[in-house]
């Protein structure tokens, strides 16, 4: 088990914004208007609120997050991708490094666990607003370019498709 203790403070920055850093890049695959956005990141936070597991560092992530959201605190703060076309490719490079961190210091259940969480996080993003369409019809759930985003972070966090 890993605490906090055992992670710089940047490791624990970079791993507290992650699941933020994992919706942005599907919001970002695929943008909609600003509606769309603030569903995706409301289903991002939603899904940040109850880790998958009671893991020690999953839990301890969670709880920061909320306490930060609860003191109106933004827990991307330090990250911002610039607007251009390398958006994605800096969200992917933010979210292999969090994995090069899980990889070193988390146990691998725990490493695990906070993969798992991260895709669900994304994927509830990815859930979060139909995408195209005109009136809300023809739209889907989850775009052609989410569903490739999707791909790309399981890559980034050396997860099996699933």
């Amino acid at each position: 088990m890993t605490s906090k203790a055992d992670y710089t403070e940047q490791e624990w920055v970079r791993l507290r914004r992650a699941p933020f850093v994992a919706g942005l890049a599907i919001s970002i695959a695929d943008p909609g208007g600003p509606i769309e956005l603030a569903k995706e990141t409301i289903a991002t936070l939603r899904a940040t609120s109850t880790p998958p597991s009671q893991e020690e560092l999953l839990v301890a992530v969670s709880q920061e997050i909320a306490s930060m959201v609860n003191q109106k605190q933004n827990p991307m703060a330090g990250f911002k991708p610039d607007s251009s076309a390398l958006a994605g490719k800096m969200i992917l490079d933010e979210l292999t490094g969090v994995n090069e961190i899980l990889t070193a210091k988390a146990t691998p259940e725990e490493a695990d666990a906070f993969r798992r969480w991260l895709l669900a996080a994304a994927q509830a993003s990815a859930d979060g607003a139909k995408e195209g369409g005109f009136l809300g019809f023809g739209a889907e759930l989850v775009s052609q370019g989410e569903q490739r985003m999707l791909g790309e972070l399981r890559v980034a966090l050396g997860t099996p498709e699933g």
